[in-house]
């Protein structure tokens, strides 16, 4: 005896439907745990999809969907829904997509880890999802453009979420072992050891020309100027050099394959941090040498004076990494993930 069955849903993949329905499903999730059940109108929406009959037989008018196809649609519709507003978003207006820090959250309770931390993951969105807000009116670096950015109730697909310290790269490649935090602290020691290299540069060429008033030498022949250009230089190569050896030791490790020791994330955190400190140092005796000549708009060392001591205010270099990296000197228990 033939059996006759009704399709149920239709001949949609399982993921591409998850894909179109998950914005209706984070639009309704409020009253989904007002009500404590789904509304009528999305498990309707779920049915025409077959997404509700995926372990169905087909010989039942079911998807018999693989595992892997059904797990792929149920990740999707499981998808984060995102509201904050971040700062420091450097190059904005030039993103086709930015990365916001979110603590997740369960209703109103975020939601822990097993040790206590609350679960912080970074996501991915698109920039016409996102407004940007014009914020960066500041005394240095006014070039990065780095405005605040802000969503509501943005929805994030779980594979655009990932967590930078309780998650392994995805991508086998060297650069993708190198320890996070510290290549964006080298990035940040990078732009400061640049703009120290500039003001040394800038000082040079003012103290060759420039003879004070009153005076009858130019800068460059006066003792003092002298011995702080000498300073500032023998101080900026070694705080350059400790940066590239620690870098290149971290590297190395890397193509290798090895795992990054804690030995080698402290090195890379320290020379950044340090060479960000001996940058504005440096760019400071050089704009005091300069005179009253630095103050003007018309001086590149006023602005390397403002860009730098903007620089070492950044989170990967501030203050704080001292006392991360000191307790370790000390041995004292700490807490190693953004090393």
């Amino acid at each position: 005896m033939a059996i006759e069955t009704e399709t149920i849903g239709t001949t949609e993949p399982p993921l591409t439907a998850a894909l179109r329905l998950t914005p209706r499903a984070a639009a309704l999730a409020e009253e989904t745990e007002r009500e404590r059940e789904l509304p009528g109108e999305l498990v309707a929406e779920l049915r025409d999809a077959g997404l509700l009959s995926l372990c169905l037989p087909r010989a039942l008018g079911g998807g018999e969907a693989p595992p892997g196809e059904m797990a792929r649609a149920l990740e999707q519709l499981g998808a984060y829904v995102v509201s904050g507003r971040w700062s420091f978003v450097s190059g904005v207006q030039h993103c086709d997509w930015v990365l916001g820090g979110c603590v997740v959250h369960d209703g109103e309770e975020p939601v822990l880890l097993d040790d206590g931390r609350p679960e912080i993951r970074l996501v991915l969105m698109p920039i016409d999802a996102v407004e940007v807000i014009d914020t960066w009116s500041v005394s240095g670096l006014r070039g990065t453009g780095s405005h605040d950015m802000s969503v509501v109730a943005q929805v994030v697909p779980a594979d655009r979420a990932v967590s930078l310290t309780d998650e392994r790269p995805r991508h086998p490649g060297a650069l993708y072992s190198f320890p996070l935090f510290g290549l964006l602290a080298i990035g940040i020691a990078s732009v400061a050891l640049g703009i120290a290299r500039g003001a040394i540069e800038d000082l040079r060429e003012l103290a060759g020309a420039k003879t004070p008033a009153g005076g009858r030498r130019t800068l460059a022949e006066r003792a003092t100027v002298q011995a702080d250009v000498a300073r500032a230089e023998a101080s900026l190569r070694a705080a350059r050099g400790l940066v590239l050896a620690e870098a290149d030791a971290a590297w190395l490790a890397a193509e290798g394959g090895a795992a990054i020791s804690d030995h080698a994330r402290l090195g890379l955190r320290l020379a950044a941090s340090h060479a960000t400190g001996v940058a504005a140092d440096v760019v400071t005796a050089m704009y005091h040498a300069g005179g009253g000549s630095s103050i003007y708009d018309s001086s590149p060392l006023q602005r390397r004076f403002r860009d730098v001591h903007v620089a070492t205010q950044h989170m990967m270099v501030a203050p704080a990494t001292w006392e991360l990296a000191g307790r370790l000197l000390l041995g004292l228990p700490t807490d190693i993930r953004q090393l």
